[in-house]
Parts: C-alpha cells; structure tokens; sequence
C-alpha cells in the first residue's frame, strides 16, 4: 500500500482574514464591486470616494469590516488622510491597495483642451502614483503588501475608433508605472500589479452600453463575442491582492474575452 496522496488546500491561499485594504472609487460600479469582493474574502475594506453618501449606504449593506472616507484623490491632504484613517481605524496596517478612481471622456485629439488632458492625466496617474507612495511606507515597514492599479486594455493598446487621448496616455502611464513600482519595491515584500479591463459597463461608459451600434462593434471586434460582467473581474482581482500571487510583481492581467491578443 502506498500513503495516500497530501490533501491540497487550494482555496485558503486567496483569502484575506485579517488584512485590511483601501479600495479608491468605490462609491460605484466596478470600485464597489471590488470593495465587495475584497470584503467577501475576509478584508477589512476602506471604502473612499467623493460621494461620501454611497460609501456609508455600501458599508451599511455590508454589515461590519467596512470604512467609508470622504476623499477626492486629485487632492493630496485627502489621500494623507485616507491612509492616516486607515493605519488608525485599523490596528496600523494597511495590506491591499486598489487604486480605481480614474476618469474618461472620449473627444478628438485635436479639440481636447489642455486643461482636460491634464486633469485627466492627474486622477488617472498622478493621484495614483501618490497614494502608492504613502501606501508603500506602512507596507515596506511591515515587509508586505500588494497594490493593484486599475489600468485598462486602453493602456496597451490604441482605442480608435473611440477618441480618447488623454485616457490612453494616462492608463499607458499606468501600466509602466505598475513594472516600474513592482521592480523597485519587490525585494522589500510590496508586489505591485495592476489589472487591464476590458469593455466592462459602468458610469463612466453607461452611454456606450445603451448604444446599439457600440455593442456591436464590440461584438465583432472581441474574439469572445461580447463585453464583460463585472463579477469576471473578481478572480483577478483576488489572486492579484493575496497570497495566491506572491511570486508576481510588476505584472499587468488584461481581462478583456480576447481584445489585446487580436
């Protein structure tokens, strides 16, 4: 007789009892449903966004372990704030970062503002190389942690025919930033990586969702078929933040049914 093989336990790595994590955007689609996921699998979430009024009515939906906080993320006392809040209200640690708020509105090249541009440039990217920065100094101090920018399939690679300059330039950055964070901090236990949706619905693409003609250009042109469901996000989002990842950094997943390897 032969010992029977070891049970494997596939399932406790992606679990995240007792870590706690900010979720930025959270007040709506698919920042909410991060918040929700995050929750699911045991974190404390942090919940922060402008709209302080969704935050409270998402922690009341999720009964404990949730944190709202009024924060605008262009603005850089809130994001000190937010990971002050977040160190006290939470025993000192802060283990996950996920950095969604963002911002897109498609116009042609030629006509957007320079004011638009940065403004979009400064939620996409600026903000959230900040609050990677004071995110990093709790998490090298305790040797671990994961942040998980929110990127797009617009970062890597054109959106024409949708004319959106400023959010591809922001989530190109977006991308780069993530290899660049994951190289320098992967030695001291921070893993940076970021997650590249595809044509997933949400506030910022509601128009696009509710036009006949957009759907099916994304029909036609998705190896897949069809856009995405937020809850198809859910797995990248937990191997990224927990220790089914911890050999991965620098690293970008498009979650896209197929559209970057066309």
């Amino acid at each position: 007789m032969t010992d029977a093989a070891p049970v494997l336990d596939v399932q406790t790595p992606f679990r995240l009892d007792g870590r706690v994590a900010i979720v930025t955007g959270a007040s709506s689609g698919l920042g909410r449903r991060f918040a929700r996921v995050l929750h699911a699998a045991g974190a404390t979430v942090v919940v922060a966004a402008r709209r302080v009024d969704r935050l409270e009515a998402l922690a009341a939906e999720c009964g404990d372990r949730v944190v709202p906080v009024g924060c605008d993320v262009t603005v850089e006392a809130d994001l000190e704030r937010l990971v002050a809040t977040t160190l006290e209200r939470c025993g000192g640690r802060l283990d996950v970062l996920v950095n969604n708020a963002g911002l897109g509105e498609p116009m042609p090249a030629e006509t957007e503002s320079y004011d638009h541009f940065r403004s979009v440039v400064d939620i996409n990217l600026n903000a959230l190389f900040r609050l990677s920065q004071l995110a990093a100094g709790p998490m090298l101090a305790q040797r671990s942690g994961s942040i998980i920018n929110i990127a797009s399939i617009m970062g890597l690679v054109g959106s024409a025919p949708v004319k959106q300059a400023s959010y591809c330039a922001s989530k190109g950055g977006v991308v780069n930033l993530t290899r660049e964070l994951g190289c320098q901090w992967g030695r001291k236990g921070v893993r940076v990586n970021a997650i590249a949706p595809g044509w997933f619905p949400s506030e910022m693409s509601a128009e696009m969702w509710d036009d006949e003609a957009s759907m099916a250009y994304i029909r036609s042109n998705c190896p897949m078929g069809r856009g995405g469901d937020e809850a198809e996000l859910d797995g990248a989002l937990l191997f990224l933040a927990s220790d089914a990842s911890t050999y991965v950094t620098g690293h970008t997943l498009p979650v896209d049914g197929g559209w970057t390897a066309r």
